[in-house]
């Protein structure tokens, strides 16, 4: 399968590193127009020389943007008013007992996980809509299926973007934009592997010795035994930005390694 996004120009939120890098990266390599998201100028700027070291010639650019507000949307908007692919990657996490987390990073989480991608979709699809194609990717996670019990607000919020994306895509129905939502296992992104590398560190352990005990731990129905790559994600978004996957829409396709048991 050859895939060829050339002439069309991606939208990737929160694409400074891990699985938003690889992805504004695969897409890069099929051909796309990128642009490239993230918080901090210096962040953005560093994508941008490694996509360019790496894809010489490739067309990129970025925004910075702060997505997890109104503000930073229209940011957005202003400098890229129109796209042919969004992926709504922009995501937070954070470990925290469900009695600890305050009503303030609820509101937090919902604002940044979801409402930045209700934000971009809604500006987005309008215009994919009316060119007659267009790719709408969420970025969910096997949590939303299987809400962890040291994340219940991270969870709770893969569950909402699962929520939206079918949402859209039964809205768009027949207008030839797809919509649909990727649900990414345990992947070694720079903020869990940052994560664990700290917990590695603090209890004087190897960092691999840690990722594998959090399999076995936590994880334990994996299939792969291990962590995916942010590759292994990337590799899904791009074949669903492509042509070839114009019969696929309404969709949630997990890239978790086998954790979900379910084989609905």
């Amino acid at each position: 399968m050859n895939i060829s996004l050339h002439g069309k120009r991606a939208v990737v939120s929160g694409s400074t590193a891990g699985i938003g890098l690889a992805i504004a990266i695969g897409l890069a390599e099929a051909g796309a127009e990128v642009v490239v998201n993230g918080r901090s100028k210096a962040r953005v700027d560093a994508a941008l020389k490694q996509l360019r070291g790496k894809l010489p010639g490739a067309k990129v650019s970025g925004v910075v943007a702060d997505l997890g507000t109104a503000e930073g949307a229209q940011t957005l908007f202003a400098k890229v008013p129109q796209a042919d692919i969004l992926v709504n990657n922009l995501g937070i996490f954070e470990p925290k007992g469900f009695f600890e987390i305050s009503d303030e990073e609820w509101q937090q989480f919902f604002e940044v996980n979801v409402m930045s991608a209700v934000r971009l979709s809604r500006h987005y699809a309008q215009h994919m809509a009316k060119q007659g194609w267009g790719r709408v990717l969420f970025l969910s996670s096997e949590s939303a299926l299987q809400i962890p019990l040291e994340m219940v607000h991270y969870g709770t919020t893969k569950t909402a973007l699962l929520a939206v994306s079918r949402g859209l895509a039964e809205t768009l129905a027949g207008s030839g934009v797809t919509v649909n939502a990727v649900l990414p296992g345990p992947t070694r992104s720079e903020g869990v592997g940052d994560f664990f590398a700290k917990l590695a560190q603090e209890q004087g352990v190897s960092r691999d010795s840690l990722e594998a005990s959090f399999i076995a731990e936590h994880r334990p129905s994996s299939l792969i035994k291990r962590l995916a790559t942010v590759e292994e994600v990337a590799n899904m978004v791009v074949y669903l930005a492509s042509r070839q996957a114009s019969a696929t829409t309404g969709a949630a396709l997990r890239v978790d390694g086998g954790v979900l048991r379910s084989i609905a």
